[in-house]
């Protein structure tokens, strides 16, 4: 088996140490990694907190994995020895249903995520990136350019993709208004990804400060959401909305900020619901979605538009020491916008 060390939450709540844990035996088909980067996505405070009910305790957390590969399998092709690679989301899937024939993997009833899972031999854990390597097969890894930063890299994995999914399923570029709800993770890089397709972006947010940093991300407006007046102003005026907030709030101005037919894609996870104000979603044929990160040759195309376009997250690199700090910052949303672990600074 594969030696590793991972950073565990042993029950609920519980602060991440250091755990030594076996990695299945690498096949033909894979790959090993060292871990080097791992971004902190809300999913992991979820896992860590229990909040969604489904959490399989010890958890090692993190899905936005960067690394450099250490070893391949002997019918690895799309890899060599040094090449930086990165993993996302999940790590496997049935590969033969409708989503996974389609570029949706994520929706694959089968998928296996790449923490809190287990592998296709029922035998092995998923761990995930808070650790010192990973193995997988090399068809749910990621190429990641030998000139992109790594550290920068890693919250694409999740937060880019997580956003780039809906911009390209309803097709925002030149011409489209589109609207971004929260500027945190997620909504920092769909104003950045939504600008660089050509949008005119507006955001909303309860923060007077964050109305400046959402202009200097390249925003075009940015409304507070608590501001009667200036939500009132833009009613019907845009095409599209992503809804980037995990926690409950109120949804009903961005309804009506929308366009007759817009659509409002919510992509937050948390406990609890939102009401929802049927008559002006009704009366206007308003659409209220959903959307899940993204399959993996999307994931691929957003990672290669970030590295073309110069799309970069804005990060704040911890190291390994500070990892549970940036836990409980993330808990309190005092980051700048995606904390990335320095997987390789120690303990």
């Amino acid at each position: 088996m594969l030696q590793s060390t991972g950073y565990a939450a042993s029950q609920s709540g519980a602060p991440l140490v250091s755990m030594a844990f076996e990695r299945r035996e690498p096949g033909p088909h894979d790959i090993v990694m060292t871990i080097t980067h791992c971004g902190i996505c809300h999913s992991d405070l979820h896992a860590i907190d229990d909040d969604l009910g489904n959490s399989c305790f010890p958890v090692v957390p993190g899905h936005e994995i960067v690394g450099v590969v250490t070893a391949i399998g002997d019918e690895v092709d799309r890899f060599q020895v040094g090449d930086k690679a990165a993993i996302g989301c999940y790590i496997d899937s049935c590969r033969s249903c409708g989503p996974c024939l389609s570029d949706r993997q994520q929706m694959c009833i089968a998928m296996i995520p790449s923490f809190n899972g287990t592998e296709k031999d029922g035998d092995h854990r998923t761990w995930g990136g808070f650790s010192t390597n990973y193995v997988a097969d090399q068809d749910y890894v990621l190429k990641i350019p030998q000139t992109m930063d790594s550290a920068q890299a890693a919250p694409i994995l999740c937060a880019g993709i997580t956003v780039w999914s809906p911009l390209q399923k309803w097709r925002v570029g030149p011409g489209s208004k589109v609207g971004i709800v929260g500027l945190g993770g997620l909504g920092h890089m769909a104003v950045k990804l939504a600008v660089a397709l050509g949008a005119d972006v507006t955001v909303f947010t309860t923060s007077e400060a964050k109305v400046v940093d959402a202009m200097r991300l390249g925003a075009h407006n940015a409304i507070l959401s608590n501001d009667g007046v200036a939500m009132a102003v833009a009613a019907g005026t845009l095409d599209f909305i992503l809804d980037t907030v995990s926690a409950q709030h109120d949804i009903d101005g961005y309804i009506e900020a929308l366009r007759p037919e817009g659509t409002l894609c919510l992509l937050g996870i948390g406990p609890g619901g939102l009401q929802i104000a049927n008559l002006s979603v009704v009366f206007g044929q308003k659409c209220i979605a959903g959307s899940l990160i993204g399959g993996l040759d999307q994931t691929q195309a957003v990672i290669d538009f970030c590295a073309a376009h110069d799309v970069m997250p804005e990060i704040e690199l911890v190291p390994l020491a500070q990892i549970n700090q940036a836990l409980d910052r993330l808990r309190r949303n005092d980051v700048k916008y995606r904390f990335v672990v320095e997987m390789t600074t120690g303990n």
